[in-house]
C-alpha cells in the first residue's frame, strides 16, 4: 500500500511529465521513474525549504588526478591529501568527471557508470564519499561519440538509436545560441544512411535528445546509481542546453527548467539532504532563473563573481562589483549561491554581459594576455567572434594591475579570495588556486587546448615539499588560505544565507556587512582592492559603539571608534562584535 508521501510524489511527478511530454502517458512514465529511483519502496519526505548547509560548508574543486603519486591510484592520493591537509577546513569535494572519456578532460563521457581506470575504482569514490560531501558531475546535455549509445545510434539499434538530437543543414538554425565557434551539426553515416546530429560543444560531444522519454529514464537510472555510491551533491553540467527545438534559441527552454524541477523532486525524495547545482555559464539574470521559485536548483554557480572580482582587482575600482552586488537578490530560503573565482574551465565573460561594457572587458582581456593568459572565443548571433572566457590560473591573474606587474601578487590574490569566502553563499576553491599554481603553458602546447593552462598535474612529493617550504609562494598562499577558511567556519555571520548589505566606503574599497540568522553576530568585511594605502574613519562604518569590535584576520581590537582604520594595499579586515 503506497504511503501518503508516495501518493503525493506520484502526483508531483505526473505534473512535471505532463508539461514535458504532453502526448505521453504521464501516469505510466511516472511509475517507471519512481521505480527506477527505488521510490516505490524507499521514499522520504523532502526538507520544506530548509537549509541543509551552514557556515562550515566549503568545497574543493579538483580532477581526480590533479595530485599524483607513484604506485598509487590518483583517487587514493587525493583522499590522502585531503585527510592530511584539508579535512578540518573543507568538507566537500567536487571531483570533476571521473568516468571513461574521449575528450574535453572528462566532459565527453563514454560510460556514465564506470570509473576511469587511470583514476581508480568505485571503492575509491565511495571512500571519498564517506569522508566528505561528494559532488559529482551529471553531464546531461551530451555524451561521447565513442559511447555505446552513439555506436548503437549508428548501428540503428537500442539502446541509443533514438537518443541523439537530429537536424538538417537546411533547417533554420540561426537562432541557436552557441558557446563555441565549431559547426553545430555533424554528419554521420548510419545503417539508415546519412544523418546530422546536434553538437553544442564539439563534434565528439553529441547532444542527447530529451524529447525521447527513454533518455530521461537513462539519466534517472544514472542518478540513482550515483546516490547509491555516496554522491550527495549533483552538478548539472551545461544543463541550459538540454532541450532543443527548431526555431528556438535552444537555451533555457521552459522544458529544460521543468526537467530540473523533476530531477530535484526525484533526488530529494530519495535523499532529502542531497543538493542540486546548475552550471549555466550565461548572463546573470539568465543564471538566476534556475532557482525557479525555490523549486529548481538548490544552488546556482555565481558566474558573474569571477570576472567582476578580476576587473576590480586589476583596476582598483569596485564600482561595477558593488553595483552588481546591490542588484543581487538574497537567495531564497532553501537555496544558496555557489561562489568561486576559478575552475577547471576559464573565467567566463558571458556572465559579465550587461555588468561590464566592452571597454571594461577589453581592459581585462588585454591585462590577462599580458600575464600569460589565453582567450577562448564564441560566435555571437551576428556572426561576430567575441571573447567567451579567459584561460589563466587565478594566481597568475593577480600578478599586477592594468598598468603591469608589481610586488603585490600574493596580497592581491588573498584579498580576492577573502571577498569570495565571506560573501553570501557557499565558497568553492579550485585546487590550483588553493595551491597557487602558475600557468601551465607546456600543457597548452601538448594539448592544443587553452584550458590546459589551469590543469597542471602535481606530483605528490614535489607538491608537499613546496607547501612545507615557507619561502615558496605555494606554501605562503596555502597556509594563509587554510587560516582564512578556519576563521570562516567558526562565524555564524558567514552562514550561506546570513543577511548581507553593501557598504559605501569609496571606489577603492569593497565592503559589506553580514549578520547571522539569529542576529547574534555581525561582521563588517572591508577589502582594500587598490595598490594604495587607504584610511577610513571607523565612524563611517556605522559600528555600534556599545560593542567591542575585533578584526578576525589580525586579531586587533578596536576599542576607540573615533580612530581610523588604515589598510595597506590589498589588506582586508573582518570586523566582528562576537569572537
Amino acid at each position: 500500500m503506497p504511503t501518503q508521501i508516495q501518493k503525493e510524489l506520484k502526483l508531483i511527478v505526473e505534473n512535471h511529465l505532463q508539461f514535458i511530454y504532453p502526448e505521453v502517458d504521464s501516469t505510466e512514465l511516472a511509475d517507471r521513474l519512481i521505480d527506477i529511483m527505488g521510490l516505490d519502496a524507499h521514499c522520504q519526505k523532502p526538507l520544506d525549504h530548509e537549509s541543509a548547509w551552514d557556515e562550515d560548508d566549503v568545497f574543493l574543486i579538483t580532477y581526480g588526478d590533479s595530485i599524483q603519486e607513484e604506485n598509487d591510484r590518483p583517487l587514493r592520493t587525493l583522499l590522502k591529501f585531503y585527510n592530511a591537509e584539508l579535512k578540518t577546513v573543507i568538507n566537500g569535494i567536487h571531483i570533476l568527471p571521473f568516468f571513461p572519456y574521449s575528450s574535453d578532460d572528462g566532459f565527453s563521457v563514454i560510460d556514465y557508470v564506470q570509473v576511469n581506470d587511470s583514476l581508480g575504482e568505485w571503492e575509491d569514490i565511495e571512500a571519498i564519499a564517506r569522508s566528505c560531501n561528494l559532488m559529482s558531475d551529471l553531464v546531461v546535455n551530451h555524451c561521447s561519440s565513442r559511447s555505446r549509445w552513439f555506436d548503437n545510434f549508428k548501428q540503428r539499434k537500442d539502446p541509443g538509436q533514438s537518443y541523439f538530437f537530429e537536424a538538417s543543414p537546411d533547417d533554420d538554425l540561426s537562432m541557436v545560441v552557441r558557446p563555441r565557434t565549431s559547426p553545430l551539426l555533424r554528419e554521420v553515416e548510419t545503417l539508415d544512411g546519412k544523418k546530422y546530429v546536434w553538437c553544442t560543444f564539439s563534434h565528439d560531444q553529441v547532444d542527447l535528445d530529451f524529447s525521447n522519454p527513454e533518455v530521461l529514464c537513462e539519466i534517472v537510472r544514472i542518478i540513482h546509481f550515483y546516490l547509491d555510491k555516496g554522491v550527495r551533491t549533483f552538478r548539472l553540467d551545461a544543463v541550459a542546453f538540454v532541450w532543443k527545438e527548431l526555431g528556438h534559441p535552444s537555451i533555457h527552454h521552459p522544458k529544460t527548467h521543468e526537467i530540473v524541477r523533476l530531477v530535484r523532486t526525484l533526488i530529494e525524495h530519495h535523499t532529502p539532504k542531497a543538493i542540486l547545482i546548475t552550471e549555466t555559464n550565461v548572463p546573470n539574470h539568465e543564471n538566476l532563473s534556475y532557482f525557479g521559485n525555490a523549486n529548481e536548483a538548490h544552488a546556482v554557480y555565481n558566474f558573474s563573481l569571477p570576472p567582476l572580482v578580476l576587473h576590480a582587482m586589476i583596476t582598483g575600482n569596485s564600482q561595477h562589483l558593488k553595483r552588481w552586488q546591490m542588484c543581487m537578490p538574497p537567495a531564497q530560503h532553501g537555496t544558496f549561491y555557489f561562489n568561486f573565482l576559478a575552475s577547471h574551465d576559464g573565467i567566463g565573460l558571458r556572465p559579465a554581459e550587461g555588468l561590464l561594457d566592452d571597454d571594461d572587458i577589453g581592459t581585462v582581456v588585454r591585462t590577462m594576455q599580458n600575464f600569460g593568459g589565453r582567450i577562448s572565443w564564441r560566435t555571437a548571433a551576428n556572426g561576430e567572434n567575441k571573447p567567451y572566457e579567459i584561460n589563466i590560473t587565478f594566481f597568475d591573474a593577480m600578478q599586477g594591475t592594468e598598468h603591469g606587474e608589481d610586488q603585490h601578487q600574493i596580497a592581491r590574490f588573498l584579498c580576492a579570495h577573502a571577498i569570495m569566502v565571506s560573501l553570501e553563499g557557499v565558497p568553492a576553491l579550485y585546487i590550483h588556486s588553493l595551491l597557487a599554481t602558475n600557468n601551465y603553458h607546456e600543457g597548452v602546447m601538448l594539448s592544443s587546448q587553452n584550458r590546459s593552462i589551469n590543469r597542471y598535474k602535481w606530483e605528490y612529493n614535489d607538491l608537499m615539499e613546496k607547501l612545507n617550504d615557507e619561502r615558496t609562494h605555494h606554501g605562503k598562499v596555502f597556509r594563509e588560505m587554510k587560516r582564512l577558511l578556519a576563521l570562516r567556519c567558526r562565524q555564524p555571520a558567514f552562514h550561506p544565507n546570513a543577511t548581507q548589505f553593501t557598504l559605501h566606503l569609496g571606489d577603492q574599497i569593497f565592503g559589506f556587512w553580514r549578520q547571522s540568522p539569529r542576529r547574534d553576530q555581525s561582521i563588517f568585511c572591508i577589502h582594500n582592492i587598490s595598490n594604495e594605502k587607504i584610511t577610513i574613519p571607523l565612524t563611517s562604518i556605522n559600528l555600534i559603539s556599545l560593542d567591542n569590535w575585533t578584526d578576525l584576520v589580525s586579531e586587533k581590537v578596536f576599542s576607540d571608534l573615533s580612530e581610523d582604520l588604515v589598510l595597506e594595499p590589498y589588506q582586508f579586515v573582518w570586523l566582528t562584535n562576537k569572537i
